[in-house]
């Protein structure tokens, strides 16, 4: 890590706790070594690094979708390392939003029926899951697109009925993989300035990405390496994406 790493930070609790997180495949290979992180309530953070770094390996592991070889791993204070595979499936309904680049929205499906399938597995009852989703497309402004099906929105449309469908549990936080990718450059900026909105309404957000510009943007960038964590750098100012 670099000196940046013990700049100050935020004051919130602690809602992702990674320490000497390491993950071993066969064959040698291994993806993590050593990694600490702590994300705290409240916090935007951008996770970056090249294909190959380890960070769909630290996506998975931070939403409790593999396990790691050594290491702790805490959400919201649960420790997963002493957590069965049932009660790991009810942290992931509970307690982490999952925003990824493909969408993965049924297409049949209207937008308040997509978000609504976020709560299938909170043992909420059909109207109330219906009532949070419309509230929770409300928060994306999408409102107005409810009852359309998924293969009549734009992907811009699909990303953010993506990430009303990540709140509406309302989570401790939210982990966006590559939320721009599928995205035009003018839509990838309008989903970005979303998530920032949605974070100054006080959503916690961690941002998986390989895109510098949109990493150097966000107020803190966690920049990952050959498995390991290199740089930590936190920034008061708000940062313009280039136009």
């Amino acid at each position: 890590m670099s000196a940046a790493t013990q700049a100050s930070s935020p004051d919130g609790e602690p809602v992702l706790e990674l320490i000497d997180l390491a993950k071993h495949y066969p064959g040698g290979v291994q993806a993590l070594r050593g990694v600490d992180l702590t994300v705290r309530a409240g916090e935007l953070c951008a996770i970056v690094g090249p294909s190959g770094s380890g960070k769909s390996t630290l996506l998975h592991i931070m939403g409790t979708l593999e396990r790691p070889s050594a290491g702790t791993v805490r959400i919201a204070g649960v420790d997963t390392a002493v957590a069965s595979d049932r009660e790991l499936a009810a942290l992931r309904a509970r307690r982490i939003g999952f925003v990824f680049q493909q969408f993965h929205l049924l297409e049949a499906y209207s937008a308040l029926e997509n978000v609504a399938t976020g709560l299938l597995y909170a043992g909420i009852p059909a109207r109330r899951r219906r009532r949070a989703a419309r509230a929770a497309l409300a928060r994306v402004g999408l409102s107005h697109r409810a009852e359309h099906t998924s293969a009549l929105l734009s992907g811009g449309e699909r990303q953010r009925v993506a990430i009303a469908r990540a709140l509406v549990s309302r989570p401790a936080i939210v982990l966006a993989d590559e939320p721009t990718g599928n995205l035009d450059t003018t839509t990838g900026r309008e989903i970005i300035e979303l998530l920032r909105g949605l974070n100054d309404q006080g959503t916690t957000v961690v941002v998986i990405t390989h895109d510098l510009e949109i990493a150097a943007a966000l107020p803190r960038r966690v920049e990952i390496r050959d498995g390991r964590l290199v740089h930590d750098v936190r920034r008061e100012a708000h940062v313009e994406l280039a136009r």
